[in-house]
């Protein structure tokens, strides 16, 4: 059974930082891609970024240039990054691998 844990969440300002980290257990880790999704209120949810097991990676529209998606596959963890952060980046961020879903971490920008 596939768990994904999310963690890194959390209240900034506009223009900070945030890490967010996923970690999995119950499978093969090395083998797949990962990807970051979000759901704001009242909006789609939506492919933020992910990673293939070969490291290649794909960013929505919106946060190229200032989000950046990575892997540990010895710690089978991934990571996204996000610099520069905007209020319409506030998002439950869930982590996904296959067709599990992480329990998702709350990300609010404050203006």
């Amino acid at each position: 059974q596939v768990r994904l844990v999310e963690s890194g969440g959390g209240l900034v300002q506009a223009g900070e930082s945030l890490r967010l980290s996923c970690t999995a257990s119950g499978t093969i880790f090395s083998i797949y891609t990962l990807g970051w999704y979000r759901q704001a209120p009242e909006k789609q949810r939506e492919l933020v970024a992910s990673i293939s097991a070969g490291g290649s990676t794909t960013y929505a529209d919106s946060v190229k240039g200032r989000f950046t998606i990575s892997r540990d596959n010895a710690k089978k963890t991934i990571y996204l990054q996000m610099d520069a952060l905007k209020p319409e980046d506030t998002a439950v961020y869930y982590c996904v691998l296959l067709n599990s879903w992480g329990q998702g971490t709350q990300v609010t920008v404050s203006s």
